[in-house]
């Protein structure tokens, strides 16, 4: 019997040694388990944190709701293990978006404050030394006429002259049912300036670049555009309220039939067709005075850059450079002209339509220059402009004076720089 218990007392012990030894494993592992759970999960978050970029809410107004969708969706899928959102901010407070999509008017604001990150590391840099972003479609601006107000004044072709652009405006607004000529050169239109002045400008051979890293406009070509402009003024040839009206006003009272001639972009022949049909409206090149400087045009667009502030700009850039390759589709959808000039008129739109075929022959007979759009004072430069024109308008200084004033003001602005 006592060896019985004996027995019985040395598996008793036996079986406590090993839960014992069971235990202690448990207790000594249990930690290690936990910790390596819990630091993959903290792994996962770091690793969303990093790969998490919002992207600004200008992409889906510029390039419409779906696209913008599609464009995440698929860059998602070519890339699983970054996540862009569309930035909301009535979400997100102050937060800025990563990657910043903006249209010329916005080039120089965000310059001027710092907003853009270089993009040397990425680019060519013999070609491309100060790349601040990437042009994804361009635009230009034309002459825009509208057919039966012209007809109605007895006129059945666009003016090809000055001259002929003066008479022309003047024989229709003295109708009093149609203006013959607009400007909307309003403040709140940032690209104003360069549609309804210097377009003209550059029409007729004009270049503020003469000078390499001095912009002129006190030079006798010039003193004659704008001595054009007193006289479209003057002879009542312009829409009133020019300084008070948007571009974007123009085109809806040019839709309307309320004016004959105005200077808009190739980016509002879509909706003018919409609205307005193929046979009503026509555009051509603007006018010059028939002066042997050759025809030219500056491109506006839409651009694609890194905010200055974002904490992964390499991963910001892999989404710059898939928007670069979309460029062909967004100007397909947005029917863009010229739509991108290192690929120039690929896209089958341009080929047969009559608007977009004759604007590619004006683009192809041009000469690109240079505004103000991408330099960090363009404000001050295009509101010299804007006010002392107004000033011409509305005093009997002369346009040479005119041109002297802007001069100081453009020099006082690169003295400061």
């Amino acid at each position: 019997m006592y060896l019985k218990n004996t027995k019985k007392s040395i598996r008793l012990v036996e079986r406590i040694d090993v839960f014992v030894v069971l235990s202690i494993l448990v207790l000594v592992i249990t930690p290690v388990i936990l910790n390596f759970v819990f630091k993959q999960k903290a792994d996962t978050v770091i690793s969303d944190k990093q790969a998490e970029l919002f992207l600004s809410p200008r992409c889906e107004e510029l390039f419409g709701r779906e696209r913008t969708e599609k464009l995440l969706r698929d860059f998602g899928e070519l890339n699983p293990d970054l996540r862009i959102n569309l930035l909301n901010v009535s979400d997100e407070g102050d937060r800025e978006p990563d990657i910043l999509i903006f249209d010329e008017g916005e080039y120089s604001g965000l310059a001027a404050k710092g907003a853009l990150m270089s993009l040397e590391p990425y680019s060519d840099l013999e070609t491309e030394p100060r790349r601040q972003a990437i042009p994804l479609v361009y635009f230009m601006d034309l002459l825009f006429y509208n057919i039966d107000v012209l007809k109605a004044a007895g006129f059945d072709r666009p003016p090809k002259t000055r001259e002929e652009f003066l008479s022309y405006a003047r024989t229709v607004s003295g109708g009093n049912k149609a203006a013959g000529a607009a400007v909307g050169l309003s403040p709140r239109d940032r690209q104003a300036v360069s549609r309804d002045i210097f377009s003209w400008i550059w029409s007729d051979g004009g270049d503020f670049w003469q000078t390499e890293n001095r912009p002129v406009i006190n030079s006798r070509p010039l003193i004659a555009d704008i001595t054009f402009f007193g006289r479209l003024y003057r002879e009542r040839a312009l829409a009133p309220d020019g300084f008070e009206t948007t571009g974007d006003q123009r085109l809806e009272e040019f839709a309307q039939g309320k004016v004959a001639m105005m200077i808009a972009s190739t980016r509002a022949i879509p909706s003018l067709r919409e609205r307005m049909g193929d046979a009503a409206f026509g555009i051509t090149t603007i006018p010059g005075s028939g002066a042997a400087g050759k025809y030219s045009i500056d491109l506006s667009g839409f651009y694609a850059g890194i905010n200055v502030s974002c904490t992964y700009p390499n991963e910001a850039w892999s989404f710059l450079a898939f928007l670069a390759e979309q460029s062909p589709l967004l100007c397909a959808e947005l029917k863009a002209t010229p739509g991108i000039v290192s690929g120039l008129f690929s896209s089958d739109y341009m080929k047969d339509d009559p608007f977009y075929s004759k604007a590619r022959d004006i683009f192809e007979s041009s000469e690109i220059v240079r505004g103000f759009s991408k330099t960090p004072h363009a404000e001050e430069y295009e509101g010299a402009v804007r006010e002392e024109i107004k000033l011409f308008f509305e005093n009997s200084r002369t346009a040479q004076e005119t041109a002297a004033a802007i001069q100081r003001r453009w020099d006082a602005v690169l003295a400061r720089d």
